[in-house]
């Protein structure tokens, strides 16, 4: 797996084999999810478009986008809610506004209750065209001014008219020039007026309009309870996933058959093929934690590829049988082994239970299982060396190191490896015949004292 492509088939039996622990994961991440809703209230979300009639540039509607936030708008809006204590800048966080088509600036506001958001919206979006009101010159306070300019104007006038007339009228030089600057006077005045009509701004552009209040929202504004309940329990589950790549990828297990011989320092004799349907389980002992990997299906490996077919059981033991020759031809006779397989190994137990089936009494085998923690091997006796059989993919080289240590503490010299591993078993070719006559050239084969298959 440290060399392989992440498939998709890899994931497929990540969620095949370990489906009970990344639901029991998947619950845990939803139940945190919904942890997490509790500690942020429900908000709710609602907005108000004010239209601004007339030709706008781009630039200038987010210039008002900018004021509908502004500090000055957002205090207006919190003292008209009855929030002066805290101020506008509770208030900013939960106003936004934005620049929609056809010159319309939709003003969002975000509240608690349903009720809040939508006055939170009216009263934002009614401040802002009041206040854009000001700075245009449309409200009534703005008008005044220029209204009142007109009137003076009209005043200054009709005095001016009244000075003309009671000036001595044409009889003596002064008289012509005060009557002369008179009606310069006046003349200015006009213009002034004139000038001041073509330059008021309302008649260029009419004043904002908020188009009718806000909706009171139906539904929380995202992440809403139940988003977060399945965002939980999916990042969870991707995230168990991705554990458990980054595990196989860490993994120092070896898998290799030539990597198994050279970490045990011996020869590879062969590898058999154990039929199994069900996937291999990790060696493991008792007591509670035990029982609750067992329970999530932790003990289940699933970073082992699924067993290929094999051949009829006749197919089978003659890769046993061929073990077994080649352990006749390197060693003397008699031929006595100690067959090591580690503990919790079911493959390599299975494995050499069918190998001192096959091997009867040439050579004579017995099987004992080490501890791989902390190996013991029995001491020698008339052993005259030590098989070790294990399954691929279950142990490091350290831990195989430790058996081959704990085989030449106790006199054993590891003669071979034998590498096993499951396969799923077909169905015989053929009917009882031919098994039985395996089973009577084993039985001939194990009266023999110096033959080999």
């Amino acid at each position: 797996m440290s060399d392989d492509t992440i498939r998709l088939v890899t994931i497929g039996r990540i969620i095949r084999r370990r489906w009970r622990l990344l639901t029991v994961l998947a619950v845990l991440g939803a139940l945190v999810g919904y942890g997490a809703s509790l500690l942020f209230p429900p908000r709710y979300t609602t907005s108000a478009s004010v239209l601004l009639p007339g030709a706008w540039e781009e630039r200038e509607l987010l210039t008002q986008a900018e004021i509908a936030t502004s500090s000055v708008v957002i205090d207006r809006t919190a003292a008209a809610l009855g929030r002066n204590g805290a101020g506008g800048g509770e208030l900013r966080d939960r106003v936004n506004a934005e620049v929609a088509d056809g010159n319309i600036i939709k003003i969002s506001g975000t509240a608690d209750t349903p009720e809040h958001a939508q006055r939170l919206s009216d009263e934002a979006a009614g401040q802002f065209v009041a206040f854009a009101a000001r700075l245009t010159g449309d409200d009534p306070e703005s008008a005044a001014g220029p209204e009142a300019l007109r009137k003076k104007v009209e005043e200054t006038n009709r005095r001016i008219t009244d000075l003309a007339e009671a000036a001595d009228p044409g009889r003596t030089v002064e008289s012509v020039q005060v009557r002369t600057e008179l009606e310069k006077l006046r003349t200015a005045l006009l213009e002034a007026v004139k000038k001041l009509d073509e330059a008021d701004p309302a008649s260029d552009r009419a004043g904002l309009v908020v188009m009718g209040p806000a909706a009171r929202p139906a539904g929380e504004a995202p992440p809403t309870r139940t988003q977060l309940v399945v965002a939980g329990a999916l990042l969870s589950f991707l995230l168990s996933v991705i554990g458990h790549l980054a595990a196989a990828r860490m993994s120092r297990r070896l898998r290799t058959e030539a990597e198994i011989a050279a970490a045990l320092g011996s020869v590879l004799l062969g590898a058999v093929d154990v039929p199994g349907e069900r996937p291999a389980r990790r060696p493991g002992g008792s007591g509670p934690w035990a029982r609750i990997r067992r329970l999530l299906g932790a003990d289940v490996r699933w970073d082992l590829p699924a067993p290929q077919a094999s051949g009829d059981e006749a197919s089978r033991r003659i890769r046993y049988r061929r073990v077994c020759a080649r352990l006749r031809d390197r060693l003397p006779a008699p031929r006595r082994l100690l067959v090591v397989v580690p503990e919790g190994d079911e493959i390599a137990h299975r494995a050499a239970g069918r190998l001192v089936a096959e091997a009867g009494s040439d050579p004579l085998l017995r099987t004992v299982e080490v501890p791989v923690s902390r190996p013991m091997v029995p001491d020698h006796d008339d052993a005259s060396g030590a098989l070790v059989v294990l399954s691929s993919g279950s142990w490091t080289a350290g831990e195989l190191a430790g058996v081959a240590e704990a085989c030449a503490d106790a006199g054993h010299e590891v003669v071979g490896v034998v590498v096993a591993g499951t396969v799923l078993a077909r169905p015989a070719r053929s009917a009882a015949p031919p098994d039985d006559e395996a089973a009577s050239e084993l039985a001939v084969h194990g009266q023999a004292t110096g033959g080999s298959v």
